[in-house]
C-alpha cells in the first residue's frame, strides 16, 4: 500500500489540563495546514479534503473540545475563545508557523479569530461560511442586558444537565439521523461521517461523540464589532466561502465583508451549509488556487 492511500495518525495534546485529539496526514516537510471543524463535528470529516491536498501540505485537523475523540469540559462552558486557545496551544507546541489554516462554521469562526490575534503566524485563511450570525442577530443580543443573557445561559445549562444523549439502536438508524442532517451527502459520506462520529455504548446501541454542553451559548459571546475589529488585524489574504442554497447570509450584503482589507469572496452554487461536502471538487479548486 502507498503512503497516500493510508489514512492519518491519531495524537493528543493538552490544553487547560484537557487531552485533545488531532490527526496527523504526515508529509512533514511541506508547509503545514490546519483544518478545523464546525459544532457536533469531527476532524474526520476532513477526510476528503485532506486526502487532497497531503501531498502539497503537512494537514493537521483537531477535534476541538467536546467533539470527537477530545476530551469533554469539566465545571466550564464551551465559550469561542477557549477555542481559539486549544488552537493556539497545539500550533503553539508544534511551531506550525507560518501556517494556513482552513475552518468550517464555527471553526472558520475560530480561524479568523485566531488569525486576528496571531496575523503574523497565518500565512493565508480560508473561512467556510465561519462568521457566526448574522448581524442584526448578533446586535439583538447585544441589546439584552446582562442578566437576561446570563439568566438564559443558567437555563440552558439546566436543561442540558438533564438531557441525555440519544441512543440508537443500531449504526444504520443514526447513518439516517446524518442523512436527515444534510440530504445532499451520498451514501459514502454518510457512512464515513457516521462512523468517525459515533461511539457504541455497553448496551450496544451508539451515540454521537460530542458533549451536548456545545450547544449552550455563553452570555460573554463576543460581539460583532469586536469580531470585525479582529478582522481588521487579518494582513494575510482571506478567502470566504459560501454555499448558494445556504441559511447563513451573504457576507457583502450584510456588510461584514467590509471588515476585512481585501477578502476573496466565493459563492458556490449548489451547495448548503457544508460546501466542502456538498461541491467537493468545485471547493478544491477554487482553495487550491487561493493556496
Amino acid at each position: 500500500m502507498s503512503t497516500s492511500e493510508l489514512g492519518p495518525t491519531s495524537h493528543t495534546y493538552f490544553s487547560q489540563r484537557l487531552r485533545l485529539h488531532y490527526v496527523d496526514w504526515g508529509n512533514e516537510g511541506a508547509p503545514p495546514l490546519i483544518l478545523i471543524h464546525g459544532i457536533r463535528d469531527h476532524c474526520r470529516n476532513w477526510d476528503w479534503v485532506a486526502r487532497a491536498l497531503r501531498d502539497q501540505y503537512h494537514i493537521l485537523a483537531p477535534d476541538l473540545r467536546g467533539h470527537g475523540d477530545s476530551e469533554w469540559v469539566r465545571g466550564s462552558s464551551y465559550a469561542h475563545l477557549d477555542y481559539v486557545y486549544d488552537i493556539a496551544q497545539l500550533l503553539h507546541q508544534k511551531q506550525l508557523f507560518p501556517v494556513r489554516i482552513i475552518g468550517h462554521s464555527l471553526g472558520g469562526n475560530i480561524s479568523l479569530q485566531y488569525t486576528g490575534l496571531y496575523p503574523e503566524h497565518v500565512q493565508k485563511v480560508v473561512s467556510i461560511e465561519g462568521l457566526g450570525p448574522p448581524p442584526e442577530r448578533m446586535r439583538e443580543r447585544a441589546q439584552q442586558s446582562i442578566q437576561l443573557r446570563s439568566h438564559g445561559w443558567i437555563e440552558a445549562q439546566r436543561a442540558l444537565a438533564g438531557r441525555v444523549p440519544r441512543r440508537y439502536a443500531s449504526f444504520e438508524e443514526a447513518v439516517v439521523r446524518m442523512r436527515e442532517a444534510n440530504p445532499r451527502l451520498n451514501d459514502d459520506q454518510c457512512l464515513h461521517l457516521t462512523h468517525h462520529g459515533m461511539n457504541q455504548n455497553e448496551d450496544g446501541t451508539y451515540s454521537w461523540k460530542f458533549d451536548n454542553y456545545v450547544r449552550a451559548m455563553s452570555p460573554h459571546r463576543t460581539q460583532i464589532d469586536d469580531l470585525r475589529a479582529l478582522w481588521g488585524e487579518i494582513t494575510c489574504p482571506v478567502m470566504l466561502v459560501r454555499g448558494a442554497e445556504s441559511w447563513v447570509s451573504d457576507p457583502e450584503r450584510d456588510g461584514r465583508a467590509n471588515a476585512f482589507r481585501d477578502p476573496h469572496i466565493v459563492t458556490i452554487d449548489k451547495a448548503g451549509h457544508w460546501v466542502h461536502h456538498d461541491q467537493l471538487e468545485e471547493f478544491l479548486g477554487h482553495v487550491r488556487s487561493f493556496l
